[in-house]
């Protein structure tokens, strides 16, 4: 009778397999870009249907507003990114006042405060439409553009809470670990998610006007 030996145990390749939380996430993502693209394929349905609504609809868009407005959720992914940095380096709170020092928390803060500006100029915007007659039960126009940004807004608010949720625990934990830090990680997979999908809503909403 042969027996193997210990040391080859020992020594064999560790097999790293993925994160079952960041892969969840990476799935879960995959099905929000097929619920996003249904409502760009109705935004652009009803866009083709009635272009002289658009035409008079697009008009009362503050181009310059919402450009400025999503300036702000941009950079807020890369506030967003540097928590992630200080959160791979096991750095939940800043070591100083200074920027470069700063922790995983220090830069959610930050994501957070940008994002809930961009929410709150969107509720700007719409309280602006609105007083100019552009409803959601309006036309088609009113329809497609509160249909596809206020899903949107809805997401950001998500997002926020996401990040909310992230802050408390980093607080409450006594030692913040890679566990930890893969909570961070995957709430900025969401979060750079939201920022693609805006970008892509900016450009075919108020720039293919």
């Amino acid at each position: 009778m042969t027996s193997t030996p210990l040391a080859a145990s020992l020594n064999a390749p560790t097999i790293n397999r993925p994160n079952v939380v960041a892969v969840g996430t990476i799935v879960w993502l995959g099905s929000e870009v097929m619920f996003f693209a249904g409502l760009f394929a109705i935004y652009f349905t009803l866009r083709s249907t009635s272009p002289e609504l658009w035409a008079m609809g697009t008009e009362k868009f503050d181009v310059t507003f919402a450009a400025v407005n999503t300036t702000i959720l941009v950079l807020s992914s890369v506030a967003c990114q540097f928590g992630v940095f200080a959160a791979e380096r096991l750095q939940p709170r800043r070591k100083s006042w200074k920027i470069t020092e700063w922790g995983m928390i220090e830069w959610f803060f930050v994501t957070y405060a940008m994002g809930a500006i961009f929410v709150v100029g969107q509720i700007y915007e719409y309280s602006i439409l609105t007083s100019e007659f552009v409803w959601l039960n309006s036309d088609a126009f009113g329809s497609a553009f509160y249909l596809t940004t206020g899903f949107h807004g809805l997401h950001v608010i998500g997002g926020l809470i996401a990040f909310l949720l992230v802050i408390g625990r980093a607080y409450a934990v006594k030692n913040f670990t890679h566990r930890d830090a893969t909570s961070a990680i995957v709430v900025s997979y969401y979060w750079h998610f939201v920022d693609v999908v805006w970008i892509g809503l900016f450009l075919v909403i108020y720039v293919l006007q």
